[in-house]
């Protein structure tokens, strides 16, 4: 019955959007640059063009189209937006924040995308489910003048506005960490994301491409970790039970799970390149001293704040690139330091980079944990 929903809902909004007058269109103009703010909405790149969508007059409707909410990462993602929707230079601004989940399910998610649509809502904020199958509900937010701002797991388009920090860079910098620590050859863990999500593929990508680059030679062994600390640890832990040992980690998240499964499996402590969470960066300052050497590289659940951000400037007729770079928040041993880029007092699965400072964003951990996950 379900399924038969999600398939009428979908049905529904390509009825709708097709009955919709040509003259109604309202889509994003390509300008030329440069773009407003460019010190916090940076161009991806110098090839990268500019949008403007028509301006209309604030307080908006708003809405988050998540869909995988699994882990750590994508609750507190949830609660950022909460807390970034109530900052006192953003509140005036939003009519209305609705949230919904729809799991893995691609026809699910893109339900959810026409439903905002067919209702009104003025933005519509979205981690897609799968990169390239959401083409025509693409067109249907352009013609119906909706501001579709995909970020973090976005999508194979150039249609639409997308915010992300650069995923293939990010494995690159794990890859260039553990080529530093490790050489040139040796047996690696590689413990990938969400499978079918862009991230996972981007950054599995550009770490491949450097640790498979000419004169290195590696045995690398893949596991899927889902970028959540407990499937992470228990991957982790097959693996070594299977493999033995390993001369370095890559974990796409996750991370203080897998650090755990080699400390209760008694493995050596070797260079691990992981996220940004919290436990993990403890656990890097911890065992420095011990041979666990880390490059903690960080996707902040903070980037749905500056999805937002995106959005909201869109509305008010704002020129944007069609492709916002944020920057990657990174630490590597022996930088760690408690209080600034860690925090001994908060818990391990806090995801320390929230702020942006060309943004004017600082939301702060008190803010964010007082939020509920729950969808509203």
């Amino acid at each position: 019955m379900v399924k038969k929903a999600i398939a009428f809902a979908a049905l529904a909004g390509l009825m709708a959007a097709g009955a919709a007058s040509p003259s109604l269109a309202a889509g994003p103009e390509e300008v030329s640059g440069p773009g407003y703010n460019p010190s916090c909405f940076a161009p991806f790149s110098a090839d990268t063009k500019h949008f403007q969508f028509k301006a209309k007059e604030p307080p908006y409707r708003i809405a988050l189209a998540n869909g995988f909410v699994g882990n750590t990462w994508r609750i507190q993602m949830i609660k950022t937006l909460k807390a970034y929707a109530e900052q006192p230079d953003v509140k005036p601004l939003i009519e209305e924040l609705k949230i919904v989940s729809t799991g893995t399910d691609v026809a699910a998610q893109v339900a959810a995308i026409d439903n905002f649509i067919n209702a009104g809502y003025d933005a519509i904020l979205t981690i897609a489910v799968n990169p390239t199958a959401f083409g025509p509900v693409i067109r249907r937010a352009n013609r119906a003048g909706v501001v579709l701002v995909p970020f973090d797991n976005v999508l194979d388009s150039d249609k639409i506005i997308q915010v992300n920090e650069d995923q293939s860079e990010i494995g690159r910098i794990m890859a260039r960490w553990l080529l530093k620590n490790v050489g040139s050859s040796g047996k690696i863990l590689e413990v990938r994301g969400l499978p079918g999500n862009s991230v996972d593929r981007d950054r599995h990508l550009g770490f491949r491409e450097l640790m498979e680059a000419g004169g290195n030679s590696f045995d690398i062994v893949e596991v899927v970790g889902n970028w959540d600390d407990g499937t992470a640890q228990k991957v982790t832990a097959d693996a070594i039970a299977v493999h033995g040992t390993f001369d370095g980690v890559f974990v796409q998240g996750g991370s203080t799970g897998a650090v755990r499964a080699m400390i209760d499996a008694g493995h050596p402590f070797v260079p691990v390149a992981g996220e940004a969470e919290n436990g993990f960066r403890k656990l890097c300052a911890e065992h420095a001293g011990d041979g666990l050497l880390c490059s903690s590289a960080g996707q902040s659940p903070g980037l749905v704040a500056i999805a937002a951000k995106t959005a909201l400037e869109a509305l008010q007729g704002k020129v944007l690139p069609q492709y916002v770079s944020v920057p990657i928040p990174l630490v590597e041993h022996p930088d760690f330091k408690a209080n600034v880029n860690y925090y001994p007092d908060l818990t391990d699965n806090f995801f320390t980079p929230n702020e942006f400072p060309p943004c004017g964003v600082n939301i702060t951990a008190t803010e964010i944990m007082a939020k509920t996950e729950e969808d509203q």
